[in-house]
């Protein structure tokens, strides 16, 4: 039977040659695309040995469970990422304690990252949430809302704006995949010709990561396809 950091190792390296065969098809240039493994709901010690496996960007939703892990977690050569909604009463601790947040849709919350992000450390790594699909419960700005967002955020002290991040509805279907993961790619480059510098697209998961790479995505968000099925969590944010 495989041991944990066995069966890690396997997975992990399994998802490093899709993301490089994808790269490759779409005619990218090879390591343009960081994995984030997205370690929400998973132990501690799973975190571990993803870590010794050679992971480095890491992905959380509840903050509680997060803060557990960054504490029991060597910080040196990692970069914790923040995917959950974000509450306004958390982005103290957020600021304190991670390198990015993905899922900025609000100025309030993007005021508060900036204000409460300590001195004594780098900016903030941001990212803006847009929401593609008309979803109840998945968070994320409009689209025509967008620009005017972008162009506040950028203006704030302690944060750096680097792109843009989705999650659109599931499909199975490749053409419908891209089209979604086009739409996020356009709305950068709509950014970028007004004047803004962003280089982030955070996009794709396990079951559609070669779609989100032929659209450009700079960040792959994968959970299962690394770490197995999410265990229950008690945690809350």
């Amino acid at each position: 039977m495989l041991t944990v950091p066995q069966f890690l190792a396997g997975n992990l390296a399994r998802l490093r040659q899709r993301i490089e065969d994808a790269t490759r098809s779409a005619g990218r240039a090879p390591g343009s695309v960081t994995l984030i493994g997205v370690s929400k709901t998973q132990p501690i010690e799973l975190v571990a040995a993803a870590r010794a496996a050679g992971l480095s960007d890491f992905g959380e939703n509840y903050l509680q469970e997060a803060l557990a892990k960054i504490a029991a977690t060597p910080r040196e050569g990692l970069q914790w990422h923040f995917i959950g909604q974000l509450q306004s009463n958390k982005t103290r601790q957020v600021a304190e304690h991670f390198d990015w947040v993905h899922t900025v849709d609000r100025l309030k919350v993007a005021e508060r990252l900036s204000a409460q992000r300590p001195f004594h450390g780098p900016p903030l790594n941001l990212c803006l949430q847009v929401k593609l699909g008309d979803e109840d419960g998945k968070g994320g700005i409009a689209p025509a809302d967008l620009p005017a967002l972008a162009r506040d955020v950028a203006r704030l002290p302690r944060l750096t704006l680097r792109g843009l991040m989705c999650i659109p509805p599931e499909s199975a279907d490749a053409a419908v995949q891209r089209s979604y993961f086009g739409t996020l790619r356009r709305l950068a480059e709509s950014l970028r010709a007004g004047g803004l510098p962003v280089d982030v697209l955070s996009m794709g998961m396990s079951a559609d990561l070669e779609s989100a790479i032929h659209e450009g995505a700079t960040h792959v968000r994968v959970g299962t396809a690394l770490f197995g099925p999410r265990v229950r969590h008690d945690a809350t944010q």
